[in-house]
């Protein structure tokens, strides 16, 4: 299940929308060219499968969206704890390469979370929209998208991405200290997880 929430791009005083409900959050991306859909969770593929295991799983899924899109290159990115005494560095400083606002001018940025979880902020049209994306999402960022990606303090996933060019993910970094203004990953998995508890 994922969670979308909207801000003015004011601050988090304010909640414009909050909803898990997949229809809705695909109805309000939308009008700002941001795909989002759901595939079949395959539920044999460990959380911290490799990539041959990722693609055999869902190598259906990802010829019809390359048939689509015309990607040139798939990937399967994978970050998750371990008792690698270098791991909370490795972690902090791949959080920290996606948490400042930036665009992609070359590429979309398309992703699918095989397990785990991850936030994408947006930051179009003078809101902010947190998308909470975890196992069986797919979202597509446009090229030229304003946003940033939090994968929290203790990062725990795996994802499938997607890209038209070779040379893969090249941010272009705005310098502005948005991010820090709205709730990070940490602070809405949080909530989002006693939400669940208290359903």
């Amino acid at each position: 299940m994922t969670l979308l929430t909207t801000w003015p791009e004011s601050g988090p005083e304010t909640v414009v929308r909050r909803t898990s409900d997949p229809a809705e959050i695909a109805a309000a991306l939308a009008p700002i060219g941001v795909r989002y859909e759901q595939w079949p969770i395959r539920e044999d593929v460990p959380a911290d499968a490799d990539s041959d295991t990722v693609f055999a799983a869902y190598g259906p899924e990802i010829d019809r969206l390359n048939a689509e899109e015309g990607f040139t290159t798939v990937d399967v990115l994978g970050l998750h704890p371990s008792d690698d005494p270098e791991f909370p560095a490795k972690a902090k400083a791949a959080r920290a390469k996606f948490l400042q606002e930036h665009t992609h001018d070359d590429d979309d940025e398309v992703r699918f979370f095989v397990s785990g979880s991850g936030i994408f902020y947006l930051h179009v049209g003078g809101e902010v929209h947190a998308v909470y994306c975890e196992k069986g999402d797919l979202l597509g960022v446009p090229r030229g998208t304003t946003h940033w990606f939090d994968m929290g303090t203790s990062p725990a996933f795996t994802a499938i991405r997607f890209f038209h060019e070779e040379d893969g993910w090249i941010g272009n970094f705005t310098g502005s200290t948005i991010a820090s203004r709205f709730p990070d990953y940490d602070t809405i998995d949080a909530g989002f997880q006693r939400d669940r508890a208290a359903a």
